[in-house]
């Protein structure tokens, strides 16, 4: 006897509905880095050093800068994210549970995505210490400080991601706060707003942040360039449904990893929640 199988438009648009719902509320980080798609197995990214421009005497010949050249390779990682949607229990509740699986599954593989980047992030070795317990003016000075000494482009693409508690720090700073010193448009409250550019950075929390030991969390500033995010293959998924089990077995899965470039360019923060 053939096995059941699922409509093939059902299948088709329960994995659009995967990676829309992948794309809302899935990866907080990954639209913040570089990023290739379509890598088979392994991809190298490319990084250059600094130039310096030279004089030369009338007719002569222009020293070459030699730039350095350096690469990074990454290898995507596979990940899955699967559930059991038992028949008979769709009849008993009275909510979507395929809808559910769809959303489970886009979440658990946008933390796992941020993790991979994070885990990335983790790798540099240019850290900086919190001037107190807690994010102050004086620690965020200094962080725009360091940035600028390492000549990281001020070019309205460097980010800073905390934990929740830090961004209710930030929130205790003046000049983070009032329109006076970051005029009305920069305000973190306005609609319910969870980000905001100060000192040339993006800030925004996140709840996925290490926890090297209790009472902390590890938070990031980084350029967009110091990182990168190889894709193999984007959110897809499958479901299929298992006679012996009366059950669909719903299967969301990617192939991605991420790496640090450029370890100037990214640094990690020990801060006191």
């Amino acid at each position: 006897m053939a096995q059941p199988s699922i409509d093939t438009a059902f299948v088709e648009e329960f994995e659009q509905g995967v990676h829309l719902a992948y794309q809302r509320m899935g990866s907080k980080l990954r639209n913040t880095i570089r990023t290739r798609d379509g890598v088979q197995n392994k991809t190298t990214f490319q990084k250059m050093g600094k130039g310096e421009a030279t004089q030369k005497d009338r007719h002569g010949q222009v020293t070459p800068m030699n730039v350095s050249h350096d690469t990074v390779s990454v290898v995507v990682e596979d990940w899955f994210a699967g559930e059991w949607v038992d028949d008979l229990d769709t009849l008993r509740i009275n909510h979507d549970e395929m809808l559910v699986a769809q959303e489970s599954g886009a979440a658990a593989l946008g933390r796992k995505t941020d993790q991979q980047i994070t885990d990335a992030m983790n790798t540099t070795s240019t850290t900086q210490d919190s001037t107190s317990a807690n994010i102050d003016l004086a620690f965020a000075l200094q962080l725009m400080e360091k940035f600028g000494n390492n000549e990281v482009p001020d070019d309205g693409q460097r980010q800073a991601v905390v934990a929740w508690e830090h961004w209710s720090q930030l929130m205790q700073i003046t000049e983070f706060t009032r329109a006076d010193f970051v005029g009305q448009d920069q305000l973190p409250f306005p609609a319910g707003m969870t980000a905001k550019r100060w000192l040339g950075f993006m800030w925004f929390p996140h709840s996925g942040l290490p926890v090297p030991t209790s009472g902390q969390h590890t938070a990031f500033a980084y350029h967009r360039n110091a990182l990168a995010h190889a894709i193999g293959q984007d959110v897809e998924s499958n479901m299929q449904y298992h006679n012996d089990r009366d059950s669909t077995f719903v299967l969301n899965k990617m192939q991605m990893n991420a790496v640090l470039i450029d370890e100037e360019g990214c640094v990690s923060m020990d801060i006191q929640d």
